[in-house]
């Protein structure tokens, strides 16, 4: 037992490194010094999820910060019919649960693993503390609800100035530039085309349509599940249309 327990600094320091090195590239725990990611990465815990499975759910009581650590997420708001919008789809290094930590309210949104994902997750007293002790971290949260507040009035304009292929478009450089591999976006492994068309306010049919017009213009190409950009600048054009 005595060589276990002497052990065990060294192999939670080995378990803690992947999250200490992923908090200190996001923009929020950037800001900390080495000592302040090594108390933030203790100050919480890390949990996966399995593709599919829920990280946390609308309505829930927001009192946790998550961030991604590897993996893919969707955030996804369910109104009183059952009917999804697909808000945002999030990968390493970006966070999500702000909104809730600043007054509490309950959770606006469920956030769904697209694939299998690690989450650091961090509860709102200890964030707070964390905040209180290096101010620069409350400055970076701050900016991250500014950020997260532009990004849906921004949705809220497309929806109401740009048509369903410039939306579609749009959406589609968004998730090649962010999370898209090297051979293109893979639809029904990471998203779906219903999870695209509850991003952008249309039904599946109708982004289904709209895909087969993208690719007879040549700006992107459809193999099978696999949406591949083709035309680069023609598809930026079309997302200003």
């Amino acid at each position: 037992m005595a060589a276990r327990s002497s052990n065990f600094p060294e192999w939670k320091q080995q378990r803690d490194q992947p999250v200490a090195e992923a908090l200190a590239t996001t923009s929020l725990f950037r800001v900390l010094t080495n000592e302040g990611i090594t108390a933030t990465v203790g100050a919480g815990l890390s949990r996966t999820y399995s593709l599919g499975q829920i990280i946390c759910h609308q309505g829930d009581f927001g009192d946790h910060l998550y961030v991604v650590i590897d993996g893919l997420t969707k955030v996804v708001f369910t109104s009183e019919r059952g009917d999804e919008m697909v808000l945002n789809i999030l990968g390493p290094g970006e966070i999500f649960g702000e909104l809730a930590l600043l007054d509490g309210s309950p959770r606006s949104a469920s956030v769904v693993a697209l694939q299998s994902t690690t989450v650091f997750i961090l509860p709102r007293s200890r964030l707070l503390e964390l905040m209180r002790q290096n101010p620069g971290l409350a400055d970076e949260f701050l900016k991250s609800v500014g950020r997260l507040v532009r990004k849906l009035t921004e949705q809220v304009g497309d929806l109401a100035f740009l048509d369903l292929g410039g939306r579609l478009a749009k959406l589609l450089l968004q998730i090649s530039a962010r999370h898209a591999h090297a051979q293109g976006l893979v639809l029904d492994r990471e998203f779906t085309q219903s999870d695209l068309a509850g991003m952008i306010g249309a039904s599946r049919p109708a982004v289904n349509r709209a895909l087969q017009s993208l690719a007879a213009r040549g700006l992107i190409a459809v193999r099978g599940r696999v949406v591949e950009i083709r035309d680069l600048d023609g598809l930026k054009r079309r997302a200003e249309l």
